[in-house]
């Protein structure tokens, strides 16, 4: 602890020690009180005669009563800085206040004491911490440098440049510069891209004492404190986890396997800029599987698919598929893993845009749109796509033996990696925008040969 003292600030932590604890006044012949209220229930009790009954009670004592017979509410009475206060009572099987719950009435109260405690004499702090924090100069990160290192480093993609199209012909121009070319080679040379993650940031009650990762103060309250990010565990003030800016590095050990997990997160978890999972596939069918007929479209058996699956998520990278003789086995669990993504390569927000390129009557205004949009796709996003798509490519050069051309596999692919609304039922166009795609990908992406 000694080595965090000049990063923790203590203050909220010092004023919270000072908050009144609850003390429950006690109503013993009390018939008609509800299930969900224990000796602190006074049955019918008006304003007056509760506030009369604590006058003389120290800061912190409460009961709880009914204002009258027709009320269909209950109200908690209590006595704080010297003062009565009344407030209605929430329960729906817990008892809460706005997006807090508490297992007891008990813990209830003990929370808002301390709340109203700390808006009362840590204002100053308070305000200070919503208006002026910012990540870059949190001190935690100052603490955790090798974190934020990591959170930091960045390597540009480099993007196709844009389409010329001139005015003399239809034919399309591109400026010459080095491409990002995503061929199997590619795990001779990795790049170490940071794909931008938001937190996914859940209310938590902490054990102990934790303070905000962002300002370093004390998370105060007696339960549901803050928030913790379920990917990464970064820890924030409610408040203060509205600035923490997209940093989030997962955490692998909070991930379960590698199916069915969102891809930027299982990029960020695993410091890659594919999923392992497509990149050793890939290989392993470009090795010796393009000469094979019906690649793709020809299924694998279902539980060698769901073996190779299952070695996935225990072995990850160390998987073994040489193992799996029949290669339709690993198109299939390729497939399935595109499948089972929570969104698709093409979003569906890139959806609309993807369609139109369908509906485009000339090449170049067909690659000249599909760029366009790809380039709205998130990093993750766009790489991947962009590496399953090369390898569509170098797939259909082979048609002649392997019998699957651009529009085979587009059929075959379309509805695994292009995010379709629940009405589509019809994927025509889906297939045709994908079809071109496969057939202009060395224009489109400048890179495949």
């Amino acid at each position: 602890m000694e080595n965090l003292r000049n990063i923790w600030k203590p203050e909220l932590y010092r004023i919270q020690l000072e908050a009144p604890k609850p003390y429950c006044i006690i109503c013993d012949n009390c018939t008609d009180k509800p299930e969900f209220y224990g000796k602190e229930y006074h049955g019918i009790m008006g304003h007056k005669e509760a506030t009369l009954r604590l006058e003389n009670e120290p800061n912190g004592a409460f009961l709880i009563r009914k204002g009258n017979e027709f009320n269909d509410f209950y109200t908690l009475t209590w006595r704080f800085n010297d003062k009565i206060h009344h407030y209605k009572l929430y329960y729906d099987g817990t008892h809460y206040i706005k997006d807090k719950r508490y297992d007891s009435i008990y813990d209830l109260v003990a929370d808002g004491l301390i709340t109203t405690h700390m808006e009362l004499r840590a204002r100053h702090i308070l305000e200070m911490i919503n208006s002026r924090t910012s990540y870059t100069e949190s001190p935690y990160v100052t603490l955790n440098r090798r974190k934020l290192n990591t959170l930091s480093q960045k390597q540009q993609v480099t993007r196709p440049t844009p389409i010329v199209k001139t005015e003399e012909s239809n034919t399309l121009e591109f400026e010459k510069r080095p491409s990002f070319d995503l061929t199997p080679s590619f795990e001779d040379n990795p790049l170490l891209i940071k794909y931008t993650k938001s937190h996914s940031f859940k209310i938590h009650t902490f054990k102990g004492l934790n303070w905000c990762e962002l300002c370093a103060n004390f998370l105060w309250g007696f339960t549901a404190q803050g928030v913790k990010c379920e990917d990464c565990g970064f820890i924030a003030h409610s408040k203060c986890s509205e600035r923490v800016p997209n940093h989030c590095v997962p955490d692998l050990k909070k991930l379960r396997g590698v199916f069915g997990i969102d891809l930027t997160t299982l990029l960020n978890a695993h410091s890659s800029t594919l999923p392992f999972v497509v990149r050793k596939c890939v290989n392993e069918i470009e090795a010796r599987g393009m000469d094979s007929e019906g690649i793709y479209r020809v299924s694998g058996f279902a539980d060698e698919i769901e073996a190779l699956k299952m070695a996935f998520d225990k072995d990850g990278e160390a998987t073994d598929l040489s193992q799996f003789s029949n290669i339709n086995v690993v198109a299939g669990t390729l497939k399935l893993y595109l499948r089972l993504l929570p969104v698709p390569l093409v979003t569906y927000d890139l959806h609309p845009k993807f369609v139109q390129a369908s509906q485009l009557k000339t090449p170049s205004d067909q690659v000249s749109l599909l760029r366009g949009c790809l380039e709205l796709l998130p990093k993750a996003h766009y790489n991947c796509l962009q590496y399953m798509v090369q390898h569509l490519y170098r797939v259909t050069q082979m048609a002649a033996v392997n019998k699957m051309g651009a529009h085979n596999l587009s059929t075959v692919f379309a509805p695994t990696l292009v995010a379709t609304p629940p009405a589509v039922t019809d994927l025509a166009c889906e297939i045709r925008a994908l079809q071109a795609l496969i057939e202009y990908c060395p224009l489109i992406y400048y890179g495949a040969q």
